[in-house]
């Protein structure tokens, strides 16, 4: 019985997606559950399930085909076995299903042609220097009585430069040397989705940035002293992204325009933390959010960041991963960002930016000390937020994590 696989209901906020891969061709089994092709939505990456077990009978759309919720995608045949060989009573549509999996399967086999022949009527130096250089004897010119080759027409080849090989289909040919080559490659579609909304932030928002910079000794410290317990009992590491989430938490609860958002001519004061930490993926940056995270205590923020990180990077976050969120945190000093201006992640009205933590020479109780200082940034919608506010939100954030007690006592 032949099965439809068609695209999956996307999410409202989605309208259509690109079908990036087929990870089965038509003849190849598939069990019931097993991946048959990924959607790339301008959010996430959607796998494309099996929904029994069979044979896949035919793809409907080419990779780089864009699809809309509903549409069919491939069929397959349910309680199949992928066929051994095509046999001459076979349905039409096994046929085509067997010819494809035979046609890919010579396609991926040398040609004879390619193949060296067993040398013959060779001397015993041309022949050792033959096999040696795994050289095809018929491609070389003889210049011996009827033809034959000598060691000298074996030599005088192999000085000869090497023909260049054929690209591969798909790859681009090298450029000679001194070139100036280039490659033209589309964005895909989460990249221009970021550049769209990074565009939209910057042409419907009035975006300023402030700095402020933090000792982060007393938050080392604690680091220094519990990472082992704390691991231990949470089977999670201790990281900095906790501390500045809690802090971030802190300061939002005293200056909460910087957790709103602008919808017309209305400010909407979300009453509730949802906090989104940026995490770099290949595919791109992308922002899951930590749910609630006034309610939640270090190692679990720690576990989900984890989580997260791993499940982006893997391209498994669902879309409600990346959904709402009232503040975003992002970490620039990962790479080595010494300082930066994050952009707003619209609706948002804010975003924190932390940095690289550097030793510097600071003047500590009128003595001159190396400490731990990062550069804190935080870029804030101006319609909304006044300078006041977003310089005193850092400085809450500054004071935070220079005496990590006042995110346990909610000072």
């Amino acid at each position: 019985m032949s099965t439809e696989i068609r695209v999956p209901q996307l999410p409202e906020s989605v309208q259509d997606a690109t079908l990036v891969t087929w990870h089965k061709q038509p003849g190849d089994p598939i069990a019931r559950d097993e991946n048959l092709a990924d959607l790339e939505t301008d959010k996430v990456v959607l796998e494309v399930p099996a929904p029994a077990n069979g044979v896949v009978r035919e793809l409907r759309v080419q990779s780089g085909t864009v699809v809309t919720s509903g549409q069919l995608l491939a069929l397959i045949e349910e309680g199949a076995a992928a066929p051994a060989a095509p046999a001459a009573s076979a349905k039409p549509a096994a046929v085509t299903a067997a010819k494809a999996a035979a046609a890919a399967a010579a396609a991926r086999k040398p040609s004879a042609a390619a193949e060296p022949r067993e040398p013959k009527g060779l001397s015993p130096s041309v022949r050792r220097l033959v096999e040696e250089n795994r050289l095809d004897p018929a491609a070389i010119q003889g210049s011996g009585r009827d033809g034959r080759l000598t060691k000298s027409d074996v030599v005088d080849y192999l000085k000869q430069p090497a023909p260049a090989a054929a690209p591969a289909a798909g790859a681009a040919a090298r450029p000679a040397a001194g070139e100036r080559a280039e490659q033209r490659v589309p964005m895909t579609r989460l990249r221009a989705r970021i550049a769209q909304r990074l565009l939209e932030a910057q042409s419907s928002q009035a975006l300023l940035t402030t700095f402020n910079e933090v000792d982060l000794t007393a938050v080392q410290e604690l680091r220094t002293r519990y990472k082992d317990v704390f691991e231990k009992a949470h089977a999670v590491k201790l990281g900095f992204m906790s501390f500045f989430v809690k802090a971030a938490v802190e300061a939002l609860k005293k200056f909460p325009v910087l957790n709103a958002s602008v919808d017309g001519n209305d400010i909407i004061y979300h009453e509730y933390y949802d906090i989104g930490v940026a995490v770099s993926t290949d595919r791109g940056l992308i922002v899951p959010i930590v749910r609630d995270a006034d309610r939640k205590g270090f190692a679990v923020i720690e576990k989900e960041v984890a989580e997260y990180a791993k499940r982006a990077r893997e391209g498994t976050l669902a879309i409600e991963d990346l959904t709402g969120g009232t503040f975003t945190v992002t970490n620039g000093g990962v790479f080595g960002s010494l300082m930066s201006t994050p952009i707003v992640n619209a609706p948002q009205s804010a975003i924190l930016g932390m940095h690289k933590i550097q030793e510097r020479p600071m003047v500590v109780h009128g003595q001159i000390a190396v400490r731990p200082m990062m550069y804190l940034a935080v870029t804030y919608d101006h319609r909304i937020i006044d300078g006041r506010e977003a310089v005193q939100f850092l400085v809450a954030i500054k004071d935070a994590l220079e005496d990590p007690g006042r995110i346990l006592l909610g000072l």
